[in-house]
């Protein structure tokens, strides 16, 4: 099996998992700064569109991805994801403890968010996507026309919109708050103070359930702190991931 994937670096393994409207650019300021601080930066593409319809949900693409860090051989890794990216590292991070050493969640679902339902109404409304992709962002201009394209893109092409609903929907169905306890990794929540799809309390409500969780806030911020904020989110990430010495973490990448 193929799995296509961006890396730079070289040194102890982060795994960058996008959200379901995201992509690879999302995290292109961490792509910059973390090798230069002796990171190996991978960011996996989620085949949210290439699998059958009956196996898209957020279970299988988890599943993706845990073959995919065992293709490169990893031995233990820190994720770091956003939105459904956060709700996938969480997955992993129950199933599979042995190849996750860390979490650092961003926007994440897995508790609550507030997103698009079960349907696309007013999907070939141009206005109403480019207002719905501005909600996600403190500062409406982070929403370039270039992002509300591709969103609008996807939403009215037939498969990928059936698709990003049955993923929606994968993920609303599985709530992790019975699961969060039994996840013994460090984590790390940085949060925006205006997210409005995983609004604050959501936040709040990982910190109690996960055993091992440090939060921090951005102010005038949304859903994708590493967007809108990208020096303050590395400034922060930069700093918790200085607590380990992964100079003797016994991990191991082939790629």
């Amino acid at each position: 099996m193929k799995f296509p994937h961006i890396k730079r670096g070289e040194g102890y393994p982060l795994i960058l998992l996008h959200g379901l409207m995201g992509g690879l650019s999302n995290f292109k300021a961490l792509l910059d700064f973390f090798p230069k601080k002796g990171y190996k930066v991978i960011i996996p593409s989620l085949p949210l569109y290439k699998m059958p319809l009956f196996l898209t949900n957020i279970y299988n693409i988890s599943k993706y991805i845990i073959q995919f860090l065992m293709e490169i051989e990893i031995k233990k890794a820190t994720l770091i994801g956003n939105s459904l990216g956060g709700h996938i590292a969480l997955i992993i991070a129950k199933k599979r403890m042995d190849l996750v050493h860390s979490l650092v969640l961003t926007g994440s679902s897995g508790l609550f968010e507030k997103s698009f339902g079960y349907a696309f109404p007013k999907r070939e409304n141009y206005e109403f996507i480019r207002k719905k992709s501005q909600e996600v962002f403190y500062d409406p201009k982070i929403a370039t026309k270039k992002l509300v394209d591709e969103v609008f893109n996807i939403v009215n092409d037939k498969k990928k919109g059936i698709k990003t609903l049955y993923l929606a929907k994968s993920a609303m169905k599985y709530n992790m708050a019975k699961d969060l306890s039994v996840i013994q990794q460090p984590i790390c929540l940085i949060w925006g103070k205006q997210d409005h799809i995983t609004p604050p309390k959501v936040a709040k409500s990982f910190h109690k359930l996960l055993p091992d969780s440090e939060l921090y806030w951005i102010d005038k911020c949304g859903h994708v702190p590493m967007m809108e904020h990208p020096k303050k989110f590395i400034e922060i990430l930069d700093k918790w991931l200085s607590k380990f010495n992964f100079n003797h973490e016994n991990f191991f990448c082939k790629i």
